[in-house]
């Protein structure tokens, strides 16, 4: 086990609505929200996934199984150009304002595939020097997401060495899939990311469950979004006459390894959570679980990773 700097680390979950399809105005909103929790001692500010430039949330692009509309076409372009390469130039005042913070920062985006037209749900994990230090994008998009996102691989189901402990995770329902969680334990994790957009109660048990079998600290992150929010001059706003007014109420929390709340969860606004880690907390849970140690039974189970990038 890597040895921890520092036997407490203080952390901040940013719950806060995208700028929805607006680049320039949600990268403003990320830098204001990364310095305030800097200057409140955040050594890890995690944010919801898609914050960069929005979850779509209530839309289907004027679309059906055999068909595609005209007002979908011009909504998806729209939201492409929203989105960021990865790198891009684009992302150097996320990168200022998390050097002028001083903190490791998680931020989810739609990202713009350099090597394809694709869009991806992803995962950006800077350090606290405004380096890029990798990605992760999301390895199965559900149900009508297909339509946007497509599917990543294993060479991005990454984690990154702190001083605090390794840091990584899964984007919202990857975190259903038994397989993906093993391999973010497989890597020594135990600063979890849990980006989301699922505002259910039962997205509660879900990332306490996580913090008890990985025996980690869980940082999971929603956004509060209301209709007003969303631009009324989008082709297919009609596609969301129906949405109520809160349209995803948030739920960010963060638990500790043994499955405890130490923020959250939070509903029905904008705020940043904070926690201060007690890490010790990671070691002592391994007395009776470890899911990488003495439950992982090896001698019984095999475990393997298709890592190498797909083309």
């Amino acid at each position: 086990m890597a040895m921890r700097c520092s036997d407490t680390v203080t952390v901040a979950v940013a719950q806060v609505g995208s700028v929805f399809m607006d680049r320039e105005a949600c990268l403003s909103k990320a830098c204001a929200w990364i310095k305030e929790a800097g200057k409140n001692g955040a050594q890890i500010i995690v944010f919801p996934e898609a914050f960069l430039s929005g979850y779509p949330r209530g839309l289907r692009f004027d679309s059906a199984i055999g068909s595609r509309g005209a007002k979908g076409k011009q909504d998806w372009v729209r939201y492409w150009r929203s989105s960021v390469a990865v790198p891009s130039d684009a992302l150097e005042p996320l990168a200022s304002a998390i050097q002028e913070a001083n903190s490791y920062v998680v931020m989810g985006v739609t990202e713009q595939a350099s090597e394809s037209g694709t869009l991806y749900c992803t995962l950006l994990y800077y350090g606290p020097d405004g380096t890029l230090l990798g990605k992760h994008r999301k390895l199965k998009p559900t149900a009508i997401e297909r339509l946007i996102w497509g599917e990543g691989d294993g060479s991005t189901l990454f984690t990154t060495s702190t001083p605090y402990g390794r840091l990584g995770g899964l984007i919202c329902w990857e975190n259903y899939m038994p397989l993906a969680r093993m391999a973010m334990y497989s890597q020594g994790v135990n600063l979890y990311v849990a980006p989301t957009a699922d505002q259910r109660s039962s997205w509660q048990a879900t990332i306490q469950h996580i913090a008890c079998e990985g025996r980690c600290f869980v940082l999971a992150a929603n956004q509060f979004v209301r209709k007003e929010d969303y631009p009324t001059d989008l082709a297919c706003y009609s596609e969301l006459e129906q949405q109520p007014d809160i349209m995803c109420r948030g739920g960010s929390a963060i638990v500790n390894p043994f499955g405890e709340y130490l923020a959250g969860p939070l509903y029905d606004q904008e705020q940043l959570l904070y926690a201060e880690l007690d890490l010790q907390q990671i070691d002592q849970g391994h007395l009776d679980f470890d899911v990488m140690g003495h439950y992982a039974r090896p001698d019984v189970f095999l475990f393997r990773v298709n890592d190498p990038p797909q083309r």
